[in-house]
């Protein structure tokens, strides 16, 4: 499959949205980070075979696709010679000192979606890092500005992908989706305690 990706990658960071594909921070990544992390997502989508389940998230965390460039995936599994997407590049000063990054919903929505392996690509309505001003490590809601703004990229993954299931994670991805009058089944997120109830929908859905 092919997906344009050089709107993703060429876009600007702001005060509050870290493109993590265009642009490096000194205090948590290697010198060529962005690099590395365009090369792990053009990879994965690469790896897309004819996938029928899309599952859509809402954003990137501090410490997932942050600095693994891959959606809902922390660069810990990169390390893992039994996962699927063992061999891609790590991107943290914390990995290059023996500590590469965990995520505790990207660990949940990976664990859970093992059985499926193959059958599903998963991506975030808004791509980039939303965070609050001068709080690099934080997380903020994506606002619907940010939504908007990154919806066309949405759109081309649907048309890409042209799934027969997708998932909305969460009220955003859901909201997102509709926008662009894609029907989604709602999972709820495996954040603040909402694991059991994501790996619950995820069986309903996919069986």
């Amino acid at each position: 499959m092919t997906l344009d990706l050089a709107t993703l990658f060429a876009a600007p960071s702001s005060p509050t949205l870290f493109n993590f594909y265009r642009d490096n921070d000194p205090a948590y990544d290697v010198p060529d980070g962005a690099r590395l992390r365009r090369e792990n997502l053009e990879r994965y989508v690469k790896s897309w075979d004819a996938p029928d389940v899309l599952l859509v998230a809402e954003a990137p965390g501090p410490n997932g696709a942050r600095f693994s460039g891959v959606p809902l995936t922390p660069e810990v599994f990169f390390l893992d010679p039994e996962h699927t997407l063992f061999g891609l590049s790590p991107t943290s000063r914390s990995a290059e000192m023996g500590r590469p990054h965990a995520e505790y919903s990207g660990g949940i929505v990976r664990r859970v979606l093992a059985p499926y392996a193959g059958r599903v690509a998963i991506w975030n309505a808004v791509p980039l890092h939303p965070h609050r001003a001068g709080e690099a490590r934080s997380i903020r809601t994506p606002s619907r500005a940010d939504v908007r703004a990154w919806s066309p990229l949405l759109e081309a993954v649907v048309q890409t992908v042209r799934p027969s299931i997708v998932l909305a994670v969460g009220r955003i991805a859901e909201r997102s989706l509709a926008d662009l009058g894609v029907g989604a089944t709602y999972i709820r997120h495996p954040s603040q305690g909402g694991a059991v109830l994501f790996a619950e929908g995820v069986r309903n859905a996919l069986g």
